[in-house]
């Protein structure tokens, strides 16, 4: 027997709680894994808390990421006690999730654990800093280069934000965090950034074109953010967009695209292939500073996860929120 957050949903309503299963009970997989970590995302917030239409299928167990060890392998490529990390492919969404001691899992499906990090550290990363990695790999293979000038990172204290600060802060980028939380300040110097500003600034409608000032920006809100942080990029720049914390909603035009050349790259961290995502853990491995990454993380018991996914939902969470199963 083992501990899993199962969400439920039916005419008597909705409900997240703390079930014990066995594995008979798990869906079909290649592989039966002991899942140590799990981690709390923004689409864990919205899924959990049933504020958005998230989950597809009930019951359904929670978690859309998770590390730990293989203990059975019906695949060639893996073999019982290597250690992986799992992110997106539509677990805690379509398919039983993470946030269980076991889970049934598809070989083809999972990245090697890198050497360098603990499963804590893998979820402490998490979905989040796996796509602040993938916005990063995007700036660079746009050519964007320390000394370039300024990059936005906006929702600068969510877990996209502070892993992407660490991570441009260390490549020798000048990051500018946009947060509208000014207590946070020391915090995101810490990780990084070299100065902040209001987020204020950015989340109304704003001109469509306007005074150029960043080389690159990584936005993690979508909405007037993004519109106006595009419309504030300088001529040949690149904004990655990996999320819709503000909106999904872009209230743009075509001017910022056709009269300065602006790149704008759509991040998909969910079903992004499998040499991408092995990519991006392994730079991870290289580029993200362990000390900075525990600056960032907060550890969780799976029966605190529904009230924190609560608290994260009213963004009342500072970077990463790992779920310790065991």
């Amino acid at each position: 027997m083992f501990k899993a957050l199962q969400l439920n949903k039916s005419d008597a309503g909705f409900s997240a709680a703390v079930v014990q299963l066995d594995d008979s009970q798990l869906p079909p997989g290649d592989i039966l894994a002991q899942v140590d970590y799990s981690t709390l995302n923004y689409k864990d917030g919205l899924a959990i808390t049933n504020k958005s239409p998230v989950v597809r299928l009930w019951p359904m167990v929670a978690g859309i990421d998770g590390a730990g060890t293989v203990l059975e392998s019906g695949h060639p490529g893996w073999k019982p006690g290597e250690r992986f990390v799992h992110n997106g492919w539509g677990f805690g969404e379509t398919r039983w999730g993470l946030m269980s001691g076991h889970a049934r899992l598809q070989g083809d499906l999972l990245v090697r654990l890198p050497s360098a990090f603990t499963t804590r550290q893998a979820m402490a990363i998490g979905t989040a800093g796996y796509t602040a990695m993938l916005c990063v790999l995007a700036l660079e293979q746009h050519g964007v280069k320390p000394g370039d000038g300024e990059v936005l990172v906006t929702g600068a204290t969510g877990g996209v934000g502070s892993v992407a600060i660490a991570l441009l802060g260390k490549l020798g980028y000048t990051v500018v965090a946009a947060t509208g939380k000014s207590s946070q300040a020391a915090y995101l110097k810490e990780l990084g950034a070299a100065a902040l500003i209001d987020r204020a600034e950015l989340a109304a409608p704003g001109k469509p074109l306007q005074k150029e000032r960043w080389a690159a920006v990584v936005d993690a809100l979508g909405s007037h953010t993004l519109a106006n942080a595009c419309a504030q990029t300088r001529y040949a720049g690149v904004v990655a967009a990996c999320g819709l914390a503000q909106g999904l909603d872009f209230p743009s035009t075509v001017m910022p695209f056709i009269l300065r050349g602006i790149t704008l790259a759509g991040i998909d961290s969910v079903m992004a292939p499998l040499p991408r995502r092995q990519q991006a853990w392994d730079r991870l491995a290289r580029d993200l500073d362990p000390a900075k990454l525990e600056t960032i993380t907060e550890e969780v018991s799976l029966e605190q996860a529904p009230a924190r996914a609560a608290d994260l939902m009213a963004g009342q969470v500072r970077g990463r929120l790992v779920v310790k199963i065991g």
